[in-house]
């Protein structure tokens, strides 16, 4: 832009050009040498504003959280002083060309300009300072009686909403430990200290980077490498990535297994975008190509199990690595076959890599104690045998290698069923899998339709258990085939299922629009809303919903649609004809009764290309008005009026969705509600709600949403396992009603009850919260809650006794299968029986629970009739009378991100000592 300003012919003899520089940044030198031969080139003379630099902390989070090799600007503040120093240098050598403008509150710095200009006998430059901030030095400046330098004066203008994120960002600023204006004022601080010679400092600390902040691939320190991301901005790596894209290869898929593959006919795969690229072939796994794979699988289940966790692991971690350096590929995959936007494929690599890495250290960290962590290689704990992985088309290699990942460092053989749109990319990383090290018949790819390939695996008696993700209805199908055969096998068979949601984000009137219309933007239309978590109802407190709707209408302008292989292409297609029919329809019903509308108009020349739909905004009434989940590019709004948020947040639990859920206030009381009377798995206060860190976030809902435990987190292996350790043993947690039973259970003589309960007090994970690693400037929680109703159903007075310790553990309150109440003892203490209530089998189709506890000798028909109940999946825990229940299975995991640098900056970072 500069550039083009300076050669404008109609701003000739104009000199009020000019340019800020930070001197922060890295590559500030650098910059200042391109503006003076510019000058020299355009015959101008530009202002140039040398400034310490804004958004530090920001540029700091940034570069973590985008995976980059360093950080853009220096870490330690002496090291910035310096380059401040240099810079300054090199605009007083440059005078007659530029008119330097020294923006600083430092004493010591404004000293040494002063003195290398007087030297130089330079007068053509500045001085500049903010208002209310510098006084007590300029005064010492301005005037013929001072040092008689100008000094420019910078006021913020706006409106009280507009200025106070800015004047928080001033205080923090100048409240950091690093900060002249901070020293200054601090008794404690010696003179000495304060004119001390940056150069004389860094030459001190030997020039090193601050230790306190580590290298964006060191975030999550020795545990594991941070996945590599790609700057966008580099001429270097666009040009690789060009030269990827621009090999316009034909990949193959077809079924890779331990079996000879059958000869068959191949399906040309489409680009989304492009309907004439035609991006690969594949060749569909038949019915006997299914069955020579599970036959594999079977024979060589027992020898996976068997390999060492530290191989497993390793095998996971070169797979890892091989993904990286075959980056380039993978996302040129990603794009052309499913019409990820450059930014979204390079995402899509590193979650993939971050679960891969993830995996690995959790098997790790299995083999012994971390922290209060147990270690899970107990006497008890076992493989599940064959898994069959179903992943779905909107993150064809992140969630296909977190499913393959886990179930594999579980040690497990799995085999993966992709998404029918998107076998090409999963076929590849099956590949990278094998060459890692993977056996053959520990990992089978069988790519085809789900009516076909995932029927078949599903209702298999070798498939010892099924992760999937995609649709509630095919979930709720898979889980009615599971439980017939596990009446029929008489085995508990894990489904792990995450679903969709009904994301909602609630902006409430304090909230700044200016970051509420771009976290929408993001979590609304990034992956053309084809995320699980994107957001879908967006709710606007009346007082501010026509200035924001505004504002987003105006963003959205913005946005670019089009093929995705380009760089200035903000949203790609939807996966295919059927989803873009869909959504068409879905807008065009809502349009009759919204009360407003917005969308894109898209040219013909992309619309004619591909599968696209127009980002689009439909003001509703009320989100009872969605009977579905529309999983595309459609933003829906919704008013309300402040004292009416307890109906907003009953409404959002009442669609029996839980996945994402996004907060935007400066108000921590509504925060705090908020969070705590949503049953979301996912919430995120004053950011976008897309996006979750393996690890980080650990991703996963409740309800229709799935049925647990988050993808990337710590139980999630433990549902791959049997008899597998609990998460953690803490000092005895005290519940008033589990006291009491352990208690009456003593005088009952019930000791065998009286100890697994008093094991369930050390082990329970109701009320306990975990902090979790990830970039500055967040906060990561993940917190265990109660489920809330669990039924219980056993044969016997002690294993009943046994569930109902378990339940009260737990923070959750029982429904006792019984055909009479007399099935429990009547002298129960009244605290216990405060938390019970009994159910006749009658009743469970209507009954509010979620999930149960059955005795295993019960569990046959039972299993059946929670299955056939409509919304959410009902999890079923097997149990035996003297043996400990899995609590982890009890709780709800809720992971809770708040950017905590909304309010103007980052306060951690700014107290560091630098």
């Amino acid at each position: 832009m500069l550039e083009v300003l300076a050669f404008d012919p109609e701003l000739a003899g104009f000199e009020g050009i000019g340019l800020v520089v930070q001197a922060y940044q890295k590559r500030c030198p650098y910059v200042i040498d391109y503006v003076i031969d510019l000058a020299k080139r355009s015959n101008r003379k530009f202002m140039v504003r040398l400034v310490k630099g804004a958004y530090w902390d920001a540029e700091i989070k940034r570069a973590q959280v985008d995976g980059m090799p360093g950080y853009p600007v220096y870490t330690r503040k002496v090291h910035t002083d310096v380059s401040y120093l240099i810079c300054a240098r090199k605009l007083l050598g440059a005078a007659d060309i530029l008119y330097p403008q020294f923006a600083t509150h430092n004493a010591h710095t404004l000293s040494v300009i002063y003195t290398w200009a007087r030297l130089g006998n330079i007068s053509n430059y500045e001085f500049q300072c903010l208002h209310g901030m510098g006084e007590t030095l300029y005064d010492q400046v301005v005037g013929s009686k001072n040092l008689d330098k100008p000094c420019r004066i910078y006021a913020p203008v706006g409106s009280h909403e507009t200025l106070l994120a800015y004047l928080v960002r001033r205080l923090l600023e100048n409240g950091a430990n690093s900060s002249f204006v901070n020293q200054i004022v601090d008794e404690s601080v010696a003179i000495n200290t304060l004119i001390t010679d940056p150069f004389e400092a860094a030459r001190a600390s030997g020039g090193k980077p601050h230790p306190a902040i580590a290298l964006p691939v060191d975030m999550f320190g020795s545990e594991r490498k941070n996945s590599a991301g790609m700057d966008l901005v580099n001429e270097d790596i666009l040009g690789v990535l060009a030269g990827g894209l621009s090999q316009q290869r034909r990949h193959v898929a077809a079924p890779l297994t331990a079996a000879k593959v059958e000869a068959g006919p191949f399906a040309n795969v489409v680009n989304p975008a492009q309907s004439a690229d035609i991006v690969g072939l594949v060749q569909e796994a038949s019915r006997a190509d299914v069955d020579a794979a599970l036959a594999a699988a079977s024979a060589f289940a027992g020898e996976w199990a068997a390999t060492s966790t530290s191989e497993r692991a390793a095998i996971l971690e070169r797979t890892a690595d091989l993904f990286e350096q075959n980056g380039v590929e993978l996302m040129a995959l990603a794009v052309r076959e499913a019409g990820k936007s450059l930014p979204n494929a390079i995402a899509e690599l590193r979650e993939a890599v971050d679960f891969l890495r993830y995996y690995a250290v959790q098997i790790r960290a299995a083999t012994g104690s971390q922290s209060n962590l147990q270690s899970n290689v107990q006497s008890g704990t076992q493989a599940l045998g064959p898994v069959s992985c179903i992943s779905p088309w909107n993150f064809p290699l992140a969630i296909f290698t977190g499913q393959v990942a886990a179930a594999l460092a579980a040690g497990n053989v799995v085999l993966a069923k992709p998404a029918e749109q998107t076998p090409l990319i999963a076929h590849r990383a099956v590949e990278l899998f094998l060459e890692a090290g993977t056996p053959r018949a520990a990992l089978q790819l069988l790519p085809g339709r789900g009516e076909v390939v995932g029927a078949a695996l599903t209702a298999d008696s070798r498939i010892k258990g099924v992760i999937f993700t995609g649709s509630t209805e095919v979930a709720q199908l898979i889980n009615r085939t599971l439980a017939k055969r596990a009446e029929q096998e008489g085995i508990d068979i894990p489904l792990v299922a995450e679903t969709g949601g009904q994301n909602a984000l609630i902006v409430d009137s304090s909230a700044l629009p200016e970051q509420v219309v771009g976290d929408v933007l993001s979590s609304a239309f990034d992956s053309a809303g084809q995320r699980c978590s994107a957001l879908r109802v967006l709710f606007l407190q009346e007082d501010i919903a026509d200035k924001t709707i505004k504002m987003l209408k105006g963003a959205m302008q913005e946005l670019r649609v089009g093929s995705p292989d380009r760089l200035a292409t903000d949203i790609g297609p939807v996966i295919d004809a059927e989803a873009q029919r869909n959504l068409l329809a879905h807008i065009e019903r809502t349009k009759a009764t919204a009360r407003s509308h917005f969308a894109l108009e898209l040219p013909t020349a992309i619309t004619s290309c591909g599968t696209f739909v127009p980002p689009t905004v439909l003001e509703i009434a009320s989100l009872s008005e969605l009977k579905q989940e529309v999983f595309g590019p459609v933003l829906h709004i919704v008013r309300y009026r402040r004292a009416d948020l307890p109906k907003v947040i009953a409404s959002i639990n009442a669609t029996g969705f839980g996945l994402t859920l996004g907060v935007h206030s400066r108000i921590d009381e509504t925060i705090d509600y908020i969070v705590n009377h949503a049953h979301v798995g996912n919430i995120y206060v004053n950011r976008n709600i897309v996006g979750a860190v393996v690890g980080v976030q650990p991703f996963g809902g409740e309800g229709k949403s799935g049925t647990g435990p988050k993808a990337g987190g710590p139980l999630y292996i433990k549902r791959l396992q049997r008899g597998a350790a609990p998460l953690m043993d803490h000092v005895r947690q005290a519940d008033v009603a589990l006291e009491a039973l352990i208690a009456w259970l003593r005088m009952s003589d019930q000791q065998p009850v009286v100890a697994l309960a008093e094991g369930y007090a050390r082990t329970s994970l109701n009320g306990v919260a975990i902090d979790l690693p990830g970039p500055t400037g967040e906060r990561n929680r993940l917190s265990f809650t109660p489920r809330g109703v669990v039924l219980c159903a056993s044969g016997t007075p002690t294993g009943l006794l046994n569930q109902v310790a378990a339940v009260l553990a737990t923070g959750n309150r029982a429904l006792v299968l019984t055909m009479s109440p007399e099935a429990i003892p009547a002298n129960l203490p009244q605290a216990v029986k405060e938390r019970v209530r009994f159910i006749g089998k009658d009743e469970i189709d209507a009954g509010e629970f979620a999930i149960a506890l059955v005795e295993s000798g019960l569990a046959g028909s039972l299993r059946t009739q929670l299955a056939a109940r409509s919304g959410a999946i009902i999890g079923v825990v097997d149990t035996e009378p003297l043996a400990a229940v899995d609590l982890w299975r009890l709780v709800a995991e809720r992971a809770v991100c708040v950017n905590t640098t909304a309010a103007g900056g980052n306060a951690s970072l700014m107290t560091l000592g630098l």
